[in-house]
């Protein structure tokens, strides 16, 4: 029975479980299909419930919560339509490795598959996003799913997902099978940790102590193993390069890191990666293994909880399956110290470098429009300790990844689907999980407009999110995909303008506008000290390369061949690309200097 002396429904049961395994925090909307779900969130006040402007936004909010506590919330739709706009948000949890549950509504149970209303079937939809994925067939059935459900998305990090048709929903009696005892499940759990066998970890010390320069590579899953990271990289005296996911994992002051990867990442950390004969891979499979080390230049070391991930992006001859904290303190131990610091000393001045430029191009006032590294830079400078940044797609993904995150700061977005428009949702759910912390999302107007109803859930629930968003009305980085990895001239990259400080005022948020590189640090100074939520419009330049630094060869061939077919930013671009402090930084460019140099 109920508090109140009435029947538990099956949504009663579903709610009250989720809470006794400490699930307390649920995103979404309500509608017809699921309402009979909402009436069990009404009466169980302990369940906090965040009312979002649209259900993908509900999903990834629980991808931010989860990606900065480790724990899943739920995300909660109607059938058909709500069910659907879930999914982007569930793939984004299930392809960034994070622990999610999404709760649908169905069609009554015995009128579906019928042609009936908003008769989409919720559970054939998520089949391939979740790992757990259930109807809820009654009462004698909730809890045992739940329970599933929780415990697949907390072992295997993956999200769940119940559909729970209308009816049912409501239902207080049930007739339980033989093979259905009550009580059979509990919320025993063990936490998920795995060390490799000592053998393997023996291998792996055998094949770095034969190298000379060690490069380590760290992923999403070397968040939380910072210390032991940085232990590791001044045993072998090898440089920390973080892939995007891997952002945070060490501080970007920390002196063992180059920084990032791939076209967002550092000239720096692609100096290291050609230069190294060895090469440690720690919970990272990303996308852009082109950037690392040719195959067959380094000996190689992969840690992944995952064992179908190692050898996946490189022909490694040891694979640890581990957690990245315990594989690395059980590693260290077995590790030869490396008494020759050259390689880690060339990798620190090739940092300090890239640094210089990017305060050079931070600290430009002459620019106009302002450049995009003048907020990067000068929003480093004044993010409060303990901050929470969440990044978006788009070029401003480039600038975000340039954010000089220091001890205790958190970082991340949504790395592998790449979904525009996260960093809001990522935002709201970090502040649920923290409503102590500051929390930053930095966005790109591309971004931002596929959201900006969110900006109203922001007013609605009194979250003191701060909202940084690149206005250039452009889809710049497509714009510069276009052109480097294509050889096309831009086409369908425009953006209408949008005045985001007036539809921040009409959400009820605190608004500000910076159009002038001279006036941005006090700006966001002022915003980030404001008290609720608020949004910052930096206009800034469409033209400006994201990764001018960082290109591969056929990435400048590429942006020839563009210009040569007529790209109509030409002469801006190449004049962009050609800075002198910037050409030094690119070797790329530099061997198409000349090209380059008749489109100016």
């Amino acid at each position: 029975m109920s508090e109140d002396g009435s029947p538990r429904t099956t949504s009663d049961l579903v709610v009250e479980r989720l809470l006794d395994w400490g699930i307390d925090t649920c995103f979404g909307l309500c509608g017809d299909q699921i309402n009979g779900f909402f009436e069990a969130l009404r009466t169980h006040p302990r369940m906090r419930f965040v009312h979002v402007r649209h259900e993908e936004n509900a999903a990834l909010a629980c991808v931010g919560y989860a990606k900065f506590t480790g724990r899943p919330a739920v995300c909660v739709a109607t059938a058909g339509p709500g069910a659907i706009h879930l999914l982007n948000g569930v793939y984004d949890a299930r392809i960034d490795g994070v622990p999610l549950l999404a709760i649908t509504g169905l069609s009554y149970h015995d009128t579906v598959g019928t042609h009936l209303l908003q008769d989409v079937p919720p559970d054939r939809l998520f089949d391939q996003a979740c790992l757990y994925n259930e109807r809820i067939m009654g009462p004698a059935h909730a809890v045992t799913a739940t329970d599933l459900a929780v415990r697949s998305a907390l072992m295997n990090r993956t999200p769940s997902h119940l559909a729970i048709p209308i009816d049912v929903q409501s239902w207080t009696e049930d007739t339980r099978s033989p093979k259905n005892t009550p009580g059979h499940t509990s919320l025993a759990a063990q936490p998920f940790t795995v060390r490799p066998p000592h053998e393997q970890l023996r291998a792996a010390a055998d094949v770095l102590a034969g190298c000379e320069r060690i490069a380590i590579c760290a992923g999403a899953g070397a968040r939380g193993a910072g210390e032991e990271l940085e232990e590791v990289a001044e045993t072998l005296g090898a440089p920390i390069v973080k892939a995007g996911l891997g952002k945070d994992c060490v501080p970007d002051d920390s002196p063992y890191t180059t920084g990032g990867m791939g076209l967002i990442g550092t000239r720096a950390s692609h100096q290291v990666f050609e230069d190294c004969d060895g090469f440690l891979i720690v919970g990272s499979s990303t996308p852009y293994h082109e950037f690392w080390p040719a195959p067959g230049q380094a000996r190689a070391v992969q840690i992944d909880v995952n064992a179908d991930r190692i050898a996946l992006r490189y022909p490694v001859e040891v694979g640890l399956v581990g957690d990245a904290g315990t594989t690395l303190r059980a590693l260290l131990p077995l590790l030869e110290r490396k008494s020759d610091r050259g390689f880690l000393e060339r990798a620190q001045r090739a940092t300090a470098e890239w640094w210089e430029l990017l305060r050079q191009q931070g600290t430009d006032g002459s620019a106009v429009p302002m450049r995009p590294q003048t907020v990067t830079w000068q929003l480093s400078e004044v993010l409060p300790d303990g901050a929470i940044v969440t990044g978006d797609a788009g070029s401003v993904t480039a600038w975000s990844n340039r954010l000089r995150l220091r001890r205790g700061m958190r970082y991340s977005f949504s790395g592998t689907l790449c979904s525009m428009g996260a960093a809001l949702p990522y935002a709201i759910g970090a502040q649920i999980a923290h409503p102590d912390r500051p929390v930053i999302a930095f966005t790109g107007d591309g971004s931002m407009t596929m959201g900006m109803g969110e900006l109203a859930s922001l007013a609605q629930h009194g979250l003191p999110v701060k909202v940084i968003v690149l206005r250039n009305d452009s889809l710049s980085l497509e714009v510069w995909e276009q052109n480097a990895l294509l050889g096309n001239p831009q086409t369908a990259c425009d953006l209408h303008p949008v005045d985001f400080c007036k539809v921040a005022e009409a959400c009820g948020l605190a608004a500000y506008r910076i159009d002038r590189a001279d006036h941005a640090r006090d700006v966001l100074a002022e915003a980030l000290a404001h008290e609720g939520p608020a949004v910052v419009e930096a206009v800034v330049d469409p033209h400006e390369s994201p990764f001018g630094e960082t290109l591969l060869p056929s990435h400048a061939q590429h942006i020839v061949t563009a210009y040569r077919r007529g790209e109509r930013d030409r002469a801006r671009m190449a004049g962009n690309l050609l800075e002198p402090a910037r050409l030094r930084m690119s070797p790329a460019v530099r061997d198409h200097q000349e090209e380059l140099s008749r489109f100016r």
